[in-house]
């Protein structure tokens, strides 16, 4: 089997687009399709990171159980990482790991400039990724 794509997925419009042109290309290549939602856990602080932590993993299955009713019927084989580390590290890790061909994600609706001085995911990822990234802008209405 070919090696695998890796998708980065939040729950949003240019995350949906990003899938579902991850998905076009897993199929037609072969490829596994594997979903990572990644998120950070802060350091400890007190009883409230119990609650923090449980809501995060609880957004990352709701994410990723959207994300597998939309492409479940489209043939594609697919995995689901939940990975807690920064998206920009999780994404690299599981990549790495995975000795996948490509990352994909979404543009993130951020105008460029935003993306260059505060730091966006797919801006990092074109600059310290080392297997190609491909960024799929979110359909405009």
């Amino acid at each position: 089997m070919p090696r695998p794509i890796v998708i980065g997925y939040v729950d949003s419009p240019d995350a949906q687009a990003a899938l579902l042109a991850a998905a076009e290309l897993a199929k037609l290549l072969g490829s596994l399709l594997v979903i990572v939602f990644a998120y950070e856990i802060p350091a400890a602080y007190g009883g409230e990171t119990g609650d923090y932590r449980r809501t995060l993993k609880e957004l990352a299955e709701n994410a990723t159980n959207d994300a597998v009713e939309r492409i479940r019927d489209t043939g594609v084989e697919y995995e689901v990482e939940l990975v807690p580390k920064r998206p920009v590290d999780g994404l690299l890790e599981v990549a790495k790991e995975r000795d996948a061909q490509m990352i994909v994600v979404g543009t993130q609706g951020e105008h460029p400039l935003t993306g260059a001085i505060l730091g966006s995911v797919p801006h990092k990822l074109l600059h310290v990724a080392t297997v190609p990234v491909l960024v799929v802008p979110a359909k405009k209405d």
